[in-house]
């Protein structure tokens, strides 16, 4: 299913003449240096194609022959490829005097293999036959001599070729473009394609995927066999799944498109590179990314119009463009040594998965303060549950979990609640941010309407007075207490002490806790706020009966809501009284 939708996507996108996708036989390459000869074929220059600073310097991508499946053997690439291959030139620095010693003896044979492949598949007329005599005869001074060799040398970075009077590679030259066609297939035998379910040269070794982050920068193979344990019938590799030469390259190339550092249809969840994509060209498709990712530094708002925009649909009709009944495709990609693992792989229609994205915010909501973001991303979600606020400390399958849950409506995953709970107590001052807080309100109700309860009420966006959950009036009423404490004059507060006992074990806290608020109610000047104090306090208590011994882990999610919204409700600025600031 996964290789089918992946092949259609390349279908589609290979018929949009808009569309920058590689052709069958070639793939998208940055090129950093261009070896430049003139019409006689001799060398002239090193063009470098990079642009930017420093570091961040990028070459452009060109189409080039697709190339070959690097493996420990020789195989060289047509008309591109490292300058061993293409000069015969390495640098062995760096590596131990075994491995220089093998790399500079292969040199040679990396040469060769460079020209005889030009010579085996591409007519030897032409420039051509003026290539093959630069490659076969170049003085290796002139070529030192340029000021782009050193770095070169240094870096060993892709090269291609270009005639001076052309404007492209030499590799798209028509003359080359012809005569290559379908040239060094990997395919070994013909047989029934499982993809197509057509005839077709069926491939043992398929292209790497490039792109998953943490997987190997060489790439790494969903299908793949290389080992007795994977094969049946005595076949090997490829020929135990067989995927025939035009459904393999259209699932890589579309793979690789949609996993391109340019591509705006990718995200990353957790440790799992995030791709998606639709059946035919929509707007959800274009807007998928900005539903889940950080707001971009430049065009901070972009995200946030596009999730009003989703949340608004059903009422002004902002996606009526799009068929509801068009298929939507979410995969997530996670490393696996040499292969790549299959993190979650979720099919709908654009309409399901608009339904649930909206719900998803919903959920969300919370009262905040007006600074705070009007949407929280899915990676600003997961970093605040993670140890010490760090993105590389996100649990992975917490993330992939949480997408999941997302993207088929179904309750977020437990260790999502665990977790926020967890960083609420360690944090060192026991903040319960308002992005926590969202976070463990639309665990708690999506929990809710899973598992209906009806001694249980859903909790509100805000201060919710009626709200049956001892855990959440308990929260409340560590908020009340703390207020009471600050407007006593206490430089410190019961937060950063009591926090952890108050929300887990109450019996062992608001006993001492309630003593003492007598103590700060007694330094209050003002004894008309000590009486509204004194009555929220009545209020509050009225709700339950006595201060449990232990609260389980949903009731501790409810405490931390109570806090939360009965701090924000002291903290929103009153019409009728100037007793409160606004934060």
């Amino acid at each position: 299913m996964i290789l089918q939708a992946l092949k259609e996507y390349y279908d589609r996108k290979a018929c949009d003449p808009d569309s920058d996708i590689a052709p069958e036989g070639w793939e998208k390459k940055e090129i950093p240096f261009i070896v430049v000869l003139d019409p006689d074929g001799n060398l002239t220059d090193i063009e470098d194609t990079r642009e930017g600073e420093g570091k961040k310097k990028r070459a452009k991508s060109f189409l080039v022959p697709q190339g070959v499946k690097k493996t420990s053997g020789i195989a060289a690439n047509l008309l591109w490829d490292s300058p061993g291959y293409v000069f015969g030139v390495v640098n062995p620095a760096g590596l131990d005097p075994h491995k220089a010693e093998r790399t500079l003896a292969r040199a040679p044979e990396q040469r060769a293999a460079f020209i005889q492949r030009i010579k085996d598949e591409l007519p030897q007329t032409g420039r051509v036959a003026l290539l093959l005599r630069f490659l076969e005869s170049f003085n290796q001074d002139a070529l030192e001599a340029l000021p782009a060799w050193s770095e070169i040398f240094e870096t060993v970075p892709f090269l291609s070729f270009r005639f001076s009077d052309e404007q492209g590679l030499f590799c798209r030259s028509p003359e080359i473009v012809n005569a290559i066609g379908n040239q060094g297939v990997d395919g070994k035998e013909g047989g029934i394609c499982l993809v197509s379910g057509e005839n077709d040269r069926v491939c043992e070794l398929h292209t790497a995927i490039k792109g998953v982050y943490g997987a190997q920068t060489s790439g790494a193979n969903i299908v793949s066999f290389n080992l007795e344990a994977f094969r049946s019938f005595g076949k090997k590799q490829g020929m135990n799944a067989p995927v025939g030469y035009s459904s393999m390259f259209a699932y890589t190339t579309a793979l690789n498109t949609l996993l391109s550092k340019d591509s705006t249809q990718r995200m990353q969840v957790g440790d799992a590179s995030t791709v998606f994509w639709s059946g035919k060209k929509t707007r959800f498709e274009s807007d998928f990314l900005f539903f889940f990712d950080e707001p971009k530094k430049d065009d901070p708002d972009a995200g946030t119009l596009r999730i009003r925009s989703l949340l608004d649909s059903p009422n002004t009709g902002a996606y009526a463009n799009d068929s509801g009944t068009e298929l939507f495709y979410v995969l997530g990609l996670a490393p696996n040594a040499a292969r790549i693992a299959i993190r979650f792989w979720q099919v709908g229609t654009v309409g399901d998965f608009a339904g649930r994205i909206r719900q998803h915010f919903e959920d969300l909501r919370i009262v905040k303060h007006p600074n705070e973001p009007e949407f929280y991303s899915l990676w600003r979600l997961l970093v605040n549950i993670a140890v010490q606020d760090k993105s590389e400390n996100i649990p992975p399958n917490v993330a992939g979990d949480f997408m999941r849950s997302v993207l088929n409506g179904s309750p977020y995953p437990e260790s999502l609640l665990q977790a926020a709970v967890r960083r609420i107590k360690s944090d060192p001052e026991n903040r319960v941010k308002p992005v926590r807080a969202a976070l463990i309100k639309a665990f708690l109700n999506r929990d809710l309407r899973a598992h209906p309860d009806t001694n249980k009420k859903e909790i509100a966006m805000a201060l919710d007075t009626e709200q049956p959950s001892v855990g959440y009036q308990l929260g409340r009423l560590f908020a009340v207490l703390e207020k009471i404490q600050d407007e006593a004059g206490n430089p410190t507060t019961i937060r950063e002490r009591y926090y952890g006992a108050a929300c887990s074990a109450p019996v062992t806290v608001f006993g001492t806790l309630m003593r003492l608020k007598n103590h700060h109610l007694a330094k209050i000047e003002n004894k008309g706020r000590v009486v509204n104090l004194e009555r929220l306090l009545g209020e509050i208590t009225g709700r339950f009966n006595d201060f449990p011994a232990h609260l389980n882990l949903r009731e501790q999610g409810r405490f931390a809501i109570g806090y939360y919204h009965q701090r924000q409700d002291f903290f929103a600025k009153k019409e009728n009284t100037g007793n409160e600031k606004e934060n």
